[in-house]
């Protein structure tokens, strides 16, 4: 019955999906990073006096306080699993597509809002946003219909990065030890 409404409506388009897709399953421990799915978040460069200050904030420790796994990435589909460390300096930033966020264990300040687990939020295409991760850090999901973005920065200010550099040196060594936000069940 339900293939029969997915021909009727005005889709045979539907039909071929469904009977081209297949069951999958995906595995957290086999999901890959950032380096091994180039061209996956194409991050446009920040203006040329900021670079220094980039650069030096990925030197006093930056990609300590998180980590980034592609979990599903097939035509039309990404599942993107993050974890931003507690006091993460998360730049104002976009991205070019829809991307619907759910919190699987710790919390964010977003706004004026504390989300926990299981809230969700959603930041549509070219919207700039950002979040500050809470004392046990964030784990996160992110839903988008694409298997690729960008990131296009929205801070570029120089006191922002030099906070940024400063909030690097005074976690990286508890980033490296911190261990993931315990999971609500």
């Amino acid at each position: 019955m339900a293939s029969n409404a997915a021909e009727n409506d005005d889709g045979a388009g539907e039909a071929e999906s469904l009977e081209k897709a297949k069951f999958q399953i995906f595995r957290y421990e086999d999901a890959k990073g950032l380096e091994a799915h180039p061209g996956a978040l194409d991050v446009e460069p920040l203006p040329e006096n900021l670079v220094p200050l980039q650069m030096k904030a990925i030197e006093a420790g930056l990609r300590d306080g998180q980590q980034i796994k592609y979990l599903v990435k097939m035509p039309g589909y990404s599942i993107t699993h993050v974890w931003f460390k507690h006091d993460f300096p998360l730049p104002l930033h976009s991205h070019n597509s829809d991307c619907m966020y759910y919190i699987v264990a710790g919390t964010i300040r977003l706004g004026t809002e504390t989300l926990g687990p299981r809230d969700s939020f959603f930041v549509p295409c070219d919207v700039p946003y950002t979040y500050r991760p809470g004392p046990e850090g964030v784990e996160l999901l992110e839903f988008r219909h694409e298997t690729s973005a960008n990131l296009r920065h929205f801070s570029k200010a120089e006191k922002w990065w030099e906070k940024a550099v400063e909030t690097c040196v005074e976690n990286r060594e508890s980033w490296i030890e911190a261990k993931m936000p315990p999971l609500n069940c």
